[in-house]
């Protein structure tokens, strides 16, 4: 779509003024530093495709953190009308419920810096991690992997690798109801039996981070935190499995939309009218594949837990390690919003970003009803990451937040700077200790290839719509 336009509405707003075939606008959340950084991104032109789908109801939304993706813009929000909207796999993306978590542990720097090395080296060798990474200690067979689908995270209390005390600091409590696995490939499952509790590669990560500023007291000691404190952050998704659903399902929504008519910008939009056989079995299929990230991330934490109770000599209740919140990054689900000072019930596309609810929200656990929900940002391998609460302007992007930093650079141009450069040794100056199971991962994650994670969230914070808990510094990290 040409000829688009950007206009500041406010400091930390921007819109893209409706235009045909659009049928609403599209806001990006950016202030003057993002918007520095947009320049003639294609992502724009995608949050502008995505405006002209089907029974979208409000604007097209962007989180700060906006860069290119497959059809939806990364960072991407979209509601659909639950009578007359539309599905799309592309408003989801590959990786389904690609997601992170935060552990609490009651260990401060101090604690962890000698054992530091051993302890990156225990996590390495027990959570595997690269292209293709599988496990070799789980065995299930796909009777067990049905139920893995079909439950979540219930499945990883039932098999005594997660407690039931901790499934109401996941997002929809570690299980997509709606999941149903009849609806999920073959050749998916093939994927996904030998990747359940493995890292993965690209940016996905396991890191050791300290808590080195608290922006808000009270709600800092309502979510268990304190400075010099050290937090595990777990992001990984649904893997192979996810991957192919996704993949089956683009293929299937091409055929969808030409037999309902719907005209598409781009064909990597391909959709299905929610109300269609097509749109209820991808979202049965994609709700299966969430189902498997909660317990790929429940699995990669039990490992963890071990890691630590080896090299520590301690239980991992004693060392603290607990979980503050477990988000999604990429899913679609059926929620209920505020548009035009109604509450209506949306197919809520995220695409790389968090859900984020206010305080009060009756979807909240009681431990955090009156703080807003717990909404993790991670940054590049160098600089900080955030704890942020979800605040009460929450309900202007349909109670969702950023992800994380954000891709600056693409995969290939980062690997370009870092042919002139050591990352590992660039790294070990800042005194953050790294196990990657590939260069080329490190290389395609430089810390350029990335926006200031500060700006990122700075935007969201200052729009009213989270609140920062506490800043996080790196000190060490495992990678695929």
């Amino acid at each position: 779509m040409e000829g688009l336009a950007l206009k500041r509405i406010d400091p930390y707003r921007l819109e893209i003024s409706r235009k045909p075939p659009m049928r609403t606008w599209g806001i990006i959340y950016a202030n003057t530093a993002i918007e520095r950084m947009l320049g003639n991104d294609e992502a724009i032109k995608q949050l502008a495709n995505v405006a002209c789908l089907p029974g979208i109801v409000g604007p097209c939304l962007a989180m700060p953190d906006i860069h290119w993706g497959y059809g939806f813009p990364i960072g991407g929000v979209a509601a659909f009308s639950k009578s007359d909207g539309i599905v799309s796999p592309g408003g989801v993306g590959y990786d389904i419920n690609c997601g992170i978590r935060c552990l609490r542990t009651s260990l401060e720097q101090h604690d962890v810096t000698p054992k530091l090395k051993i302890l990156l080296a225990s996590l390495f060798s027990n959570i595997p991690a690269g292209v293709g990474a599988i496990n070799k200690n789980l065995k299930i067979n796909r009777k067990e992997l049905q139920r893995v689908l079909r439950t979540g995270s219930n499945w990883s209390v039932q098999r005594g690798f997660a407690s039931s005390d901790e499934m109401e600091a996941h997002e929809e409590l570690g299980c997509i109801e709606s999941a149903d696995p009849g609806y999920v490939s073959e050749k998916a499952i093939e994927r996904g039996l030998p990747q359940l509790g493995t890292l993965g590669s690209g940016n996905h990560f396991l890191e050791l981070d300290v808590v080195d500023l608290i922006g808000d007291e009270s709600l800092a000691k309502c979510f268990g935190l304190y400075k010099d404190q050290v937090l595990i952050l777990i992001h990984s998704g649904s893997r192979g499995l996810g991957h192919q659903v996704c993949d089956d399902y683009v293929h299937t929504m091409m055929s969808a939309a030409q037999r309902f008519g719907i005209e598409l910008p781009d064909r990597q939009l391909a959709c299905a009218p929610i109300t269609s056989k097509e749109a209820q079995a991808y979202l049965g299929a994609m709700s299966a594949a969430a189902n498997f990230a909660f317990v790929n991330r429940d699995l990669i934490t039990y490992y963890t837990r071990a890691s630590f109770e080896a090299i520590f000599r301690k239980s991992w209740e004693s060392l603290g390690l607990s979980l503050l919140y477990d988000c999604c990054h990429n899913i679609a689900k059926f929620e209920h919003i505020i548009w035009q000072d109604k509450r209506i019930e949306v197919c809520l596309h995220r695409k790389g970003a968090t859900r984020a609810l206010a305080p009060g929200d009756p979807r909240l656990p009681w431990r955090y009803k009156d703080t807003g929900q717990p909404v993790i940002v991670p940054g590049d391998m160098a600089r900080s990451s955030y704890i942020l609460a979800g605040a009460e302007g929450a309900h202007e992007t349909f109670f969702s937040a950023c992800h994380g930093a954000g891709r600056l650079l693409s995969r290939q141009q980062a690997k370009k700077i870092a042919r002139k450069k050591n990352p590992l040794e660039e790294l070990k100056r800042r005194h953050i200790q790294v196990i990657a199971a590939s260069r080329t991962t490190l290389a395609e994650e430089i810390p350029e290839a990335y926006k200031d994670v500060s700006e990122v969230v700075n935007t969201i914070c200052d729009a009213g719509i989270a609140k920062i808990v506490a800043r996080l510094r790196p000190i060490g990290m495992i990678k695929g």
